[in-house]
């Protein structure tokens, strides 16, 4: 299964996302990760009661600042944030409900 929408090559930088206001959700990863290829139907139906929340692709690897920022390890990972400062983080779900959970942090 594809990428349904691709990772943007072009990321903000640490200090564009901590400003931004509201929730956001980064998920970070590769459109030739299996992973990643694998997580998009739960990730997307995990956001479909969330329309409203800004959700930002990022293609991660080495040199990419701001996946190196946030200390991302493995791909997909979801950071989720309010007002600039995170406040939930999920590795490589599962299923729609691990994110759920996440959401329920917010």
């Amino acid at each position: 299964m594809a990428t349904q929408t691709p990772y943007s090559a072009h990321a903000p930088s640490r200090a564009e996302v901590d400003a931004l206001p509201g929730t956001t959700v980064i998920e970070f990863g590769t459109n030739w990760c299996g992973f990643c290829q694998g997580a998009q139907v739960s990730i997307a139906k995990a956001l479909e009661p969330h329309a409203g929340i800004r959700h930002l692709k990022v293609e991660d690897g080495p040199g990419r600042p701001l996946g190196r920022s946030f200390k991302i390890k493995l791909w997909p990972t979801l950071v989720f944030m309010r007002d600039g400062a995170e406040v939930a983080r999920i590795v490589r779900p599962t299923d729609a409900t691990d994110i759920a959970e996440a959401f329920a942090s917010l």
